[in-house]
């Protein structure tokens, strides 16, 4: 097999580059969208996309539809937790009906194998959590345990060990070969099946660290140390990798998906060919959905190119739910988990995985189609001006705020849809203080994909907490780019530096999201 992927790409902002860009065969493999069906974009088109996703030279009003930060699939905003819980506004009766099931099996608990009810069973044997919901709570995001001694609530750790020339992908370049963790897999399960052991507690200490902020405020941040606990199955491997996640907010996710790769490749530098400091990459996964490379755009290295397949995983690596991509019916268990692989398991009646084809499609269109609630108060003087803040120190570089969708042939919610999710879904160097020092295909260990922003401010409504970054170490907003580091290193320290009436404009901003 010979690589079609390029070892370069720089960013490109006109429209003819795009075009270019598009129908380069260079970057044929990463420009492959087999996840949708597309109706190719008009020339007059191309330039109205282009000014209607140009970054502003005003800020004295909202831009056009900018409370719509979802497009025509935008809801209104739900005073209580169910603001991230509702379909796509212009999903249609059928799309509704379609999305109520999906969300049955998103809440769905999982029992144990054997079991009557048959449609549910096939938990485990090792797992994090029974149901899809009981980490996404309220579709929002998950939240780390308090202190060394509180269990871990909707997180998990990521393990691996180097790999080496025999496990790379070939046909992805400059791809950073790791295996699974012999003993523990690629995940630690702190819950299993009756009769067997949990595989490990995670345990989390934390440091203060006080920052001086101008205007002789004061922030503080805290550290975190990871350890593990009541290890079920022996010792780790001495190069075991850890990587903290935190179950992410799940709006927008079909949006995200219907971005054209060329839009995003069209934003990464990697060599900062323009001088500013940001080298945004592209991480190009393998797609076991399509068997080839794809644009990772989900999860937060972008490890997974589709929600399906980002679903597929959370099934198979959280709740040991084999299904038609992750069919292994003992989910995680590795060879030296041998009675963890003998267990019972739920494959083998009619739905051959324990949960079958159409409900894996189900539980992706509901994923697809948790809506984007209505930005707030767009208007404000205060959030305008912190608007301007954030495009000033350069914010924008990586939290991009606008695209336009594919234009779609069978996902009209999601069809050409002007999208304000301020993110640009490339790999950015985060520093050395958010470093989890784990890759992830081409991501590196100091790595992350741009959060997107959008919902931030209606976190504590959803998840009754503030806790932002992939381990929720931050307690606000302003501690979260505080940890900004690496390529956000200036960005950050023009936060720090700025008055504080500006520092405040910027997170009204960020709120109103």
């Amino acid at each position: 097999m010979h690589s079609s992927m390029p070892r370069r790409w720089t960013k490109r902002t006109s429209t003819i580059a795009l075009a270019v860009l598009a129908a380069s065969p260079l970057v044929a493999g990463p420009l492959d969208e087999p996840h949708l069906t597309i109706i190719p974009r008009t020339p007059d088109e191309a330039v109205r996309i282009a000014a209607a996703t140009a970054l502003p030279k005003s800020f004295d009003a909202p831009a056009p539809f900018e409370e719509l930060p979802g497009g025509a699939a935008t809801v209104r905003v739900r005073a209580n937790a169910d603001a991230f819980s509702q379909p796509s506004a212009n999903i249609g009766f059928e799309g509704e009906l379609t999305f109520k099931v999906g969300n049955g099996l998103f809440r769905k608990v999982w029992v144990s194998s054997p079991a009557s009810t048959q449609a549910s069973d096939g938990l485990g044997p090792l797992y994090n959590a029974r149901s899809c919901q009981r980490c996404h709570l309220k579709d929002g995001r998950g939240h780390p345990p308090e202190g060394p001694e509180d269990s871990a609530v909707s997180m998990f750790l990521r393990v691996s060990i180097p790999g080496g020339p025999e496990d790379a992908i070939e046909d992805i370049e400059d791809y950073i070969a790791t295996r699974p963790e012999p003993t523990y897999g690629e995940q630690i399960q702190d819950f299993a099946l009756a009769g067997l052991p949990a595989e490990a507690q995670m345990r989390i200490a934390y440091e203060e660290i006080e920052v001086p902020l101008s205007g002789g405020e004061v922030a503080h941040l805290r550290r975190p140390t990871y350890s593990l606990a009541d290890l079920g199955y022996g010792p780790l491997h001495p190069d075991a990798m850890f990587s903290p996640r935190v179950a992410p907010q799940m709006i927008g996710l079909g949006l995200l998906e219907a971005v054209p790769a060329a839009d995003i490749l069209a934003l990464a530098d990697p060599d900062d060919a323009d001088g500013d400091g940001i080298s945004g990459r592209p991480n190009i996964v393998w797609s076991v959905e399509y068997g080839q490379p794809m644009l990772g755009r989900f999860g937060l290295k972008a490890g997974a190119p589709t929600v399906k397949h980002q679903s597929a995983g959370a099934f198979a690596g959280d709740i040991g739910i084999s299904n038609p991509l992750f069919s292994a019916g003992h989910g995680e268990c590795t060879e030296a988990q041998a009675d963890c692989r003998a267990a019972p398991h739920g494959d083998g009646d009619e739905r051959v995985t324990e949960i079958d084809a159409e409900g894996l499609d189900l539980v992706a269109f509901y994923s697809q189609n948790l809506a984007v609630p209505a930005r707030r108060d767009v208007d404000d003087p205060q959030v305008l001006h912190g608007k301007q803040v954030f495009h000033d120190i350069g914010c924008v570089s990586c939290h991009r705020p606008a695209f336009v969708t594919h234009r779609l042939k069978d996902r009209p919610a999601q069809s050409f849809q002007l999208i304000w999710p301020h993110t640009d879904m490339l790999l950015h160097d985060m520093g050395e203080g958010l470093a989890d020092n784990r890759p992830e295909a081409r991501a590196t260990g100091r790595e992350w994909r741009t959060a997107p922003l959008w919902g931030l401010g209606l976190t504590e409504r959803v998840s009754g907490h503030t806790h932002f970054l992939h381990d929720g170490r931050a307690r606000s907003i302003l501690e979260a780019i505080l940890w900004h580091g690496g390529e956000a290193e200036p960005h950050r320290d023009a936060v720090a530096n700025m008055p504080p009436e500006d520092r405040a404009a910027l997170i009204r901003f960020i709120e109103s999201l």
